[in-house]
């Protein structure tokens, strides 16, 4: 790999980092001291700010993708990367976190739901159900991947370090910390790296001012005469923004089902009063519209990269934005790029080891192992407690993420994106249908729900490995065609059975 960094910045950047370790331990201790059961790690025992919880929420969201990975894209295929993933996909996704973040902290208050399989389950009266959701959920562990590899990708280019001991240091330290704070920590880390990310937003926005001395056509001008296919709104040559289908409606379909994913919408549970819910969304569509348009910076890159390659060398689509910061920017500001950067995977990497631990612990191991091995204060004749089995989870979590991110640095298809969005898309394609008619009917059949469901999966891994329409033919494949024919059919495959099953008279309990 090459080595871009200077001296002076490696050792500038290796300061921060210990200093940024340094805040998150304090964070962690501090919530650990209040993290007592399952619940307080799931859920928290302290009372946040509603602006806190929804810039903890809009960090969660954007991670490694909107900051590392996406701004790659953008930085090959060009113009049309931006309008898929800081236009259209946005558009859906805000619309949806509105409306479904509402309405599911409702019923998942009075369920005492702490995750979306433990909110499936009871929703639709199906234990079975709950089960399934939780076995669903480890395909999330493709994000988890993708969050490991953005940040090796940007600390190893920092640091001029190697891959393989930056990818394990990322993984023992955050998995380490997690294992105690929980809830409670997180949302105080999430808030830091929240403010980071805000002003790390604004200075890649405004990076490349220099480009727009002509004004906006010139900009375009620039990107027209590296290729002319970067300055158009469709890319034919790219494998995900050929045509109106995949840059419109497939982000469209994927923005609005993305909201369903275990850690964004449980963040609406943490609020003590459904009075701040109005805060809290506010706050996080604000601030997450802001993170969407980072992905521009990728223009900047390859108008810095014209030719994508530097010293000689090809930069890997991961590994665009790291250039980018350490060639580009002074120490006192690459500094800063760093660390919002980092914050960027870190806040989701939190989210999503806090949600699936817990889902993982609650919803699969403790149903298929009754109360032999979990012991509680309501059943004590178990071996361990329940927090101990879900610290030991998420040290099983970290062996398996450091081993797949491994193989996604060595061997990505294209980009690490790709792997992650695949698993990721599967389990929101899953989740959509029976979240948005549990919590829209009254009197939804559970059939209508768990058809939809397996439909979803089943299409969406049929169509991707099938390599099944004329976009999945040739070369790297685009899970969001796949993703978004999955959700078309299940929604279909779900109306058919609700209508056709829903009883006349009798209602399934619902709220109003």
């Amino acid at each position: 790999m090459n080595q871009i960094a200077t001296p002076g910045m490696v050792t500038a950047i290796l300061i921060a980092l210990l200093l940024y370790m340094g805040t998150i331990v304090f964070f962690v201790v501090r919530g650990a001291m209040n993290t007592h059961s399952m619940k307080d790690f799931a859920l928290g025992s302290m009372h946040f700010s509603p602006s806190f919880l929804g810039l903890s929420l809009a960090a969660s969201m954007s991670s490694a993708a909107t900051f590392i990975i996406n701004p790659g894209f953008v930085a090959y295929y060009g113009l049309s990367g931006f309008l898929s993933m800081a236009i259209f996909l946005p558009v859906g996704t805000l619309a949806s976190l509105a409306i479904l973040s509402r309405r599911f902290r409702k019923y998942g208050q009075t369920v005492n739901a702490r995750t979306i399989a433990q909110w499936m389950g009871t929703r639709y009266q199906n234990k079975g159900f709950a089960l399934f959701f939780g076995f669903l959920s480890l395909l999330m562990l493709a994000f988890i991947v993708m969050i490991c590899v953005g940040l090796t990708q940007v600390i190893s280019r920092s640091l001029n370090t190697e891959m393989l001991p930056t990818l394990l240091g990322v993984v023992a330290f955050t998995f380490t910390y997690m294992m105690f704070g929980g809830a409670n920590s997180m949302v105080y880390t999430n808030t830091v790296q929240a403010f980071l990310k805000l002003v790390v937003a604004v200075i890649l926005l405004t990076s490349g001012y220099e480009y727009f001395e002509d004004g906006v056509h010139g900009f375009i001008a620039q990107l027209a005469a590296i290729d002319p296919a970067l300055a158009k709104p469709f890319n034919p040559a790219s494998p995900l923004f050929r045509d109106f289908f995949e840059v419109v409606i497939c982000q469209l379909i994927v923005g609005v089902a993305i909201v369903c994913q275990p850690h964004i919408l449980t963040r609406s549970l943490l609020l003590k009063n459904d009075k701040d819910l109005n805060r809290f969304l506010t706050v996080a569509i604000l601030a997450q519209a802001l993170f969407f348009l980072v992905v521009f910076a990728g223009l900047y890159a390859r108008l810095q990269f014209p030719d994508l390659k530097i010293n000689g060398t090809t930069i890997p689509l991961d590994g665009i934005m790291g250039s980018f910061v350490v060639s580009r920017f002074p120490v006192y500001v690459a500094i800063v790029l760093f660390l919002g950067m980092l914050s960027a995977g870190m806040a989701t990497l939190e989210g999503l080891i806090q949600s699936l631990s817990t889902t993982f612990t609650s919803d699969i191991i403790k149903p298929l192992t009754g109360h032999k091995l979990i012991k509680n204060t309501d059943h004590p004749g178990g071996i361990v407690s329940e927090l101990g089995i879900n610290r030991l989870v998420i040290g099983l979590m970290a062996v398996a993420s450091a081993y797949m991110s491994y193989e996604q640095l060595t061997h990505p298809d294209l980009s690490v994106g790709i792997f992650a969005q695949t698993g990721v898309y599967a389990y929101f394609c899953g989740a959509f249908v029976p979240v948005l008619f549990g919590i829209f009917t009254k009197d939804c059949p559970p059939v209508a729900a768990i058809a939809a469901s397996v439909t979803a999966v089943v299409v969406h891994f049929a169509i991707y490995y099938g390599r099944l329409t004329p976009y999945m033919h040739n070369g790297t494949r685009n899970p969001g065609v796949s993703a978004a024919i999955a959700i078309c059919c299940s929604l279909a495959v779900g109306l058919v059975l609700y209508y056709t099953l829903k009883p006349k008279n009798k209602t399934v309990p619902a709220y109003d």
